[in-house]
């Protein structure tokens, strides 16, 4: 076995370990009024690990470790730049609101870091061990941060639930891994594909992948493994729950979708159809449930849930249909990374508006527009996104999904393509009813009478970057199919 290690190929995950190593350091040095510099010190280090990639990327090379377990290709460096990028986001929307409270900020981007380095590692993984690690590594700081706000009984139930329901995922996820590898003798995606025709007709084939299904439905929300999140995305930091809303559940997603295509292609009549269902449902169940919040959190916590089941769509679709498997990786992987953008975005718009309205309540943001025009406009930019309304960079994402689908064919494809229709309407309903609270209801005089607080300037660049990319994909969307054509390698065993 060849254990050379590429440095080159590791920089960006040597650089934010690097980067969480200082931050501990430095957070043991400082005294409690300059923790600040903490945060700059992890903004710092997740936007030296861009470097590297942008190398890497020019060269254009691809860089494989530990005989092919560990691959740095076009497909992982798109991905780290996505996750490294919606970390950066996050930190960003992280320090005016960890400093607003007394809350341990050292831990905290300790935390937050690890996480990111978590998605990183996932993004190269090409066998099961380096894949438990990376989402393992991604998931489980945020048992802790999910409950950050130590003082409040819902921020403690989220951390609690989240916990309980995440070790009952993982240990379900790792038990399909295991009976995987005893089926195969291999741990490795590429030896897992050949070794499979030979257990087909085994009955734990199916248990495993059905296993496998279930602990990746719980890291990105799928109904019915969705239970968990919305109280916890009403509990945890502002900040933490636009995390798992964006880079765990996209973490979820990769680790899903590499699994289902290079190691277990031969098997699609098992987990196409069980795909199907968590997308139709997903969206359905997501979608429905979304009408009745009257918290804007919560309504995104059930919006990500249906917008899990929109990227399901295309990756369920074209295996039940036997289709062109490249064109449906590449629709899902474009629509997962136009929904972290605007979703980020739409969280960054959240934590400014509770702020100048005092609560996160969708009735208490009544004339928010007339007290603050520019973040009103925000609000409906991001909004109007997730609803795929042109020229926004949402309805491209809607587009390449229905796109995927319909060129696919065959009637449960088409079945599906129905679904996600209809719920596209119902998720307009909810998201404009947001909208039109900011800007058409009558606001409060307790609104109007609020201290006009400013915002800080890394809540500004968050929401200045978000909505910069959201409009410039929706205009030129050429950028976002860039990310989908480079997924193509995975589809097609490159």
């Amino acid at each position: 076995m060849n254990f050379e290690i590429d440095y080159v190929a590791l920089a960006p995950e040597l650089i934010v370990a690097a980067t969480i190593v200082a931050g501990l350091i430095v957070d043991l040095l400082l005294v409690r009024r300059n923790k600040y510099w903490v945060a700059v010190l992890s903004i710092v280090g997740v936007t030296g690990a861009l470097v590297p990639i942008v190398y890497m990327l020019v060269d254009g090379s691809k860089r494989s470790m530990f005989n092919g377990s560990y691959v740095v290709d076009e497909f992982a460096l798109i991905l780290k730049v996505v996750f490294l990028v919606a970390g950066y986001l996050v930190l960003l929307m992280s320090v005016s609101y960890i400093e607003s409270d007394r809350y341990y900020q050292g831990e905290y981007y300790f935390l937050l870091l690890s996480s990111i380095l978590g998605s990183v590692v996932l993004s190269s993984a090409r066998d099961l061990l380096i894949l438990f690690i990376g989402i393992e590594l991604t998931t489980g700081p945020l048992f802790l941060l999910s409950g950050w706000r130590k003082g409040d009984a819902k921020s403690n139930e989220a951390a609690l639930k989240f916990f309980i329901l995440g070790v009952l995922s993982t240990a379900i996820l790792l038990y399909g891994m295991s009976l995987l590898f005893g089926l195969t003798g291999s741990i490795e995606f590429a030896a897992i594909a050949e070794a499979i025709p030979e257990v087909a007709s085994e009955p734990a084939l199916v248990i495993a992948v059905l296993f496998l299904i279930v602990g990746f439905g719980f890291k990105i929300s799928a109904v019915p493994f969705h239970f968990w999140a919305p109280d916890t995305y009403e509990g945890a930091p502002t900040p933490v729950a636009a995390y798992l809303s964006v880079n765990s559940k996209a973490a979820g997603f990769v680790a899903m979708l590499i699994v289902m295509y290079t190691a277990l292609p031969a098997v699609s009549d098992v987990w196409a159809p069980a795909l199907w269902i968590l997308a139709a449902a997903s969206m359905t169940v997501g979608n429905l449930a979304a009408l009745r919040q009257s918290n804007i959190v919560r309504l995104l916590a059930y919006s990500s849930i249906a917008q899990a089941g929109f990227m399901m769509v295309p990756f369920a679709a074209a295996a039940v249909a036997d289709s062109d498997l490249e064109q449906a990786f590449s629709a899902t992987v474009v629509y997962m990374v136009i929904y972290a953008l605007m979703n980020l975005g739409a969280f960054a718009v959240v934590i400014a508006g509770a702020r100048r309205t005092g609560s996160g309540e969708i009735d208490d943001w009544a004339g928010l527009g007339r007290k603050d025009a520019v973040l009103g406009i925000l609000a409906a930019l991001f909004f109007l996104s997730l609803a795929g309304i042109p020229p926004l960079a949402g309805w491209y994402a809607k587009f390449v999904m229905f796109a995927s689908v319909i060129e696919g064919g065959g009637t449960w494809t088409l079945v599906l393509a129905g679904f996600a229709a209809v719920n596209s309407v119902i998720a307009f309903y909810y998201y404009a009813r947001v909208i039109k609270a900011v800007w058409l209801d009558a606001p409060s005089d307790e609104l109007m009478a609020r201290p006009a607080l400013g915002y800080s300037g890394s809540i500004k660049l968050s929401l200045a970057i978000a909505i910069g990319l959201t409009v410039a994909i929706g205009i030129y969307p050429t950028f976002a199919t860039y990310f989908g054509e480079a997924s193509r390698v995975i589809a097609t065993g490159g």
